[in-house]
């Protein structure tokens, strides 16, 4: 196998992992978006049964506070979550700028040894 097919396979390998990661992110993301959204509504259902919406008042309940708490946690990590995921797509279009780069430099060589090889063969004719 030609160095130049490996090249390219280490960087068709590298394409799929940084898709991979996207993907990966992508999920988390939504998954802590739904949760996030599961936990405003049990706030809002554990407000509406206590009938205290003031977090700063003493009879404040307990489970809402806690939830108010993990909610906010949840939207941390999905802010820092979209950082890396910004941070993947762009290694992601550099890997895929890279593939494309091997792959025409693999055309060009291929070419290159037809026309060589053509070349050859005139020549022998020739001789």
């Amino acid at each position: 196998m030609k160095p130049r097919n490996n090249m390219i396979r280490l960087r068709q390998f590298k394409v799929t992992e940084k898709h991979r990661q996207v993907m990966q992110l992508e999920t988390m993301i939504s998954e802590f978006e739904r949760m996030a959204n599961e936990l405003d509504a049990q706030i809002v259902a554990e407000e509406k049964k206590s009938g205290i919406s003031d977090e700063n008042h003493f009879a404040y309940p307990t489970f809402a506070k806690a939830a108010r708490t993990r909610r906010d946690n949840l939207a941390i990590s999905i802010r820092d979550l979209k950082q890396q995921k910004e941070a993947a797509e762009a290694e992601l279009l550099d890997a895929e700028s890279e593939l494309q780069k091997a792959e025409r430099m693999e055309v060009r060589e291929a070419r290159l040894g037809d026309e060589m090889d053509s070349g050859e063969s005139r020549k022998a004719m020739i001789g």
